[in-house]
């Protein structure tokens, strides 16, 4: 631990929270797979007051896609999934309609087709897994696969997530607990909190904004809740809680997003103990595109199943670091990436979901990210 960075960075932390400005935090980094910082703030629980500790549990949305991604890449290093290989060589049902072509590498990189929910989606549906991996295999291709890049907000976890399982014989909630964590010592994911570890979840809450919720419905996004419940009552349910949604549902700790990064900054191996070849990690990293996204309205630069740093007019996530780094963000502005020319990996986890920051030197991940890469250079 670099007790004087930590101690600045828990200042940071306590500023934040304490001027409002953030609910609760958590941040977690490693320096070449030691253990730099470890900080914590603020309240878990705005309802019943409880403090967030290092072992609070957030569900931090699409960073959960990192994971997911990392899960696929464990795979294509054993041989057990091909990156362009047919979706339906593991999936034969996902050929419907006109999608036998498309391949798992397409999965990773959002040109399956298919980046909206199917309509008729409820919140229920969510946390069932075989609704919604028949419900996707069976639609009509909603934009051009292969051809057309789209964001899938929440269609990428069940699309990469039934790889896994095809792939692997279980599910990828086990998959991710067997093959990723135990191995790496992390134990603070999950696709579907066990009741156990609920008690440890931060209640989020969405700041005000002009900007529509991840779930309200509009005429490219399908979305919906039950009649009556609002968002935030939604995303706090032990029903939305309990479901394994990995391309927006996972909950993690900073520690968690921190130490995945990590085993990437050193090859495929953490502490000794190896999940993926070399070869696999640096090739998951790795640039590979920077298509025009129609969701996103610009042109990021992609790696397989993660977006890239480097300078904002290139396409590059600011927060992450320089051209070689490589993580996903998360809805409201949590964030893990790896940056193996610093060797720093990062996790940061937060409760109040920011929507509206559009300058992307304001966020509190980049805040915290580039005081912790002032303090080891």
């Amino acid at each position: 631990m670099d007790k004087n960075l930590n101690d600045r960075v828990q200042a940071l932390l306590d500023e934040l929270t304490g001027s409002g400005a953030e609910v609760g935090l958590q941040a977690a980094a490693y320096l070449n797979g030691e253990e730099i910082i470890d900080a914590w703030s603020g309240i878990a629980d705005e309802q019943t007051g409880a403090l967030v500790a290092g072992e609070s549990l957030f569900t931090s949305w699409s960073t959960t896609k990192g994971f997911t991604a990392t899960c696929a890449h464990i795979l294509i290093s054993r041989g057990d999934l091909e990156l362009d290989a047919p979706i339906v060589r593991y999936w034969p049902e996902f050929g419907a309609h006109g999608k036998e072509h498309v391949t798992v590498r397409d999965a990773l990189t959002h040109r399956t087709g298919l980046p909206n929910l199917p309509a008729g989606t409820t919140l229920a549906n969510l946390a069932d897994w075989d609704h919604m991996v028949t419900a996707i295999a069976a639609e009509t291709p909603q934009i051009k696969p292969r051809e057309e890049t789209k964001y899938h907000a929440f269609t990428y976890g069940w699309i990469v997530g039934e790889l896994v399982a095809r792939a692997s014989g279980v599910s990828i909630a086990e998959f991710a607990q067997s093959e990723l964590c135990a191995p790496l010592g992390i134990s603070d994911f999950f696709l579907g909190i066990p009741k156990h570890a609920e008690a440890r979840v931060a209640r989020l809450r969405h700041a005000p904004s002009d900007l529509p919720s991840i779930f309200e419905s509009d005429s490219e996004d399908v979305y919906s809740l039950p009649e009556g419940m609002s968002y935030d009552e939604a995303i706090n349910s032990h029903h939305f809680r309990s479901g394994s949604i990995p391309g927006a549902g996972g909950i993690m700790s900073a520690r968690a997003i921190a130490r995945h990064y990590a085993m990437f900054i050193s090859g495929g191996e953490l502490g000794g103990i190896r999940v993926m070849s070399e070869v696999a990690a640096r090739q998951a990293g790795t640039y590979g595109s920077d298509e025009f996204d129609m969701r996103i309205g610009s042109s990021p630069r992609r790696a397989l199943g993660y977006f890239m740093g480097g300078e904002i007019d290139d396409g590059g996530q600011v927060s992450m670091g320089g051209v070689n780094a490589f993580g996903h963000g998360g809805y409201g502005g949590s964030l893990g990436f790896a940056d193996p020319d610093t060797g720093l990996s990062f996790g940061l986890t937060k409760n109040l979901l920011i929507t509206d920051q559009l300058d992307p030197l304001t966020p509190t991940a980049y805040r915290v990210a580039q005081l912790i890469r002032d303090g080891i250079t």
